[in-house]
């Protein structure tokens, strides 16, 4: 048992740091993964961002999904499902009309006019303080495949050991620290398992974006661009 996401990020950070190598860029699934997935940037001195994504589920059936929408106008629709589920062309529209303008408005109060990290070409950790279902961490992973991911690893502290087959077959590298059994609720894994706002989500973007990346948001300028070439010769600004 974790004593808080915090714990469970440092940790976390431990058994990945052989992958620093790989200059990721880490991802956390807000809200609860941004505690644990600061940390685990913070321990491979690595960029952080959100993942943000929406489930499509199907109606009257929200936690059975149909595929996935993101960021940049990624959309993934999961067809065996939409026949399957006897789910009509209108439906899924809909469906992606609805999902996509709550994405919008996440991503606008998350991100608070900073640009997403360009994650094309690069090693990326997907981050969330837990699976229940695993659902919503498939979702991006679906959806950092289409944005050019070029190796997605997944690392999560606490998860149910029948998921892990699912996991390993969409992602590169799957990380779990504890995989309890019987397993019912992520939350069962920590002695302090608040809910997380998305103030907090904020404040924790915020001071990953600290100094000159901070300086460029405000500007509108992209800090992938500087993230690439390092700054003042460097690789990745500190957390």
């Amino acid at each position: 048992m974790f004593g808080d996401r915090v714990e469970a990020g440092v940790a976390l950070g431990r058994r990945l740091a052989q992958l620093k190598e790989l200059d990721p860029i880490v991802l956390g699934l807000p809200r609860g993964g941004l505690p644990v997935a600061a940390e685990v940037a913070r321990a491979l001195d690595a960029p952080l961002d959100v993942i943000l994504v929406r489930k499509l589920g199907v109606p009257g059936q929200p936690e059975f999904a149909m595929g996935a929408i993101g960021e940049g106008g990624v959309r993934h629709i999961d067809w065996n499902v939409v026949a399957s589920a006897g789910v009509s062309g209108s439906q899924v529209t809909e469906a992606v009309g609805r999902e996509t303008k709550e994405l919008r408005r996440r991503a606008a109060r998350l991100r608070a006019g900073c640009p997403p990290l360009e994650i094309s070409g690069r090693a990326v950790i997907i981050v969330d303080d837990g699976i229940a279902t695993g659902s919503t961490v498939t979702a991006a992973v679906m959806v950092a495949r289409d944005l050019g991911a070029d190796y997605v690893i997944i690392a999560i502290p606490v998860a149910p050991r029948e998921a892990i087959p699912q996991l390993e077959r969409i992602a590169d590298e799957v990380v779990v620290l504890e995989t309890p059994h019987p397993f019912h609720a992520v939350g069962e894994g920590y002695r302090e398992f608040g809910q997380i706002d998305d103030g907090e989500v904020v404040a924790i973007l915020r001071r990953a974006r600290s100094g000159v990346m901070a300086r460029q948001c405000s500007r509108g300028i992209d800090p992938a661009s500087t993230i690439k070439r390092g700054v003042n010769g460097g690789s990745s600004p500190p957390l």
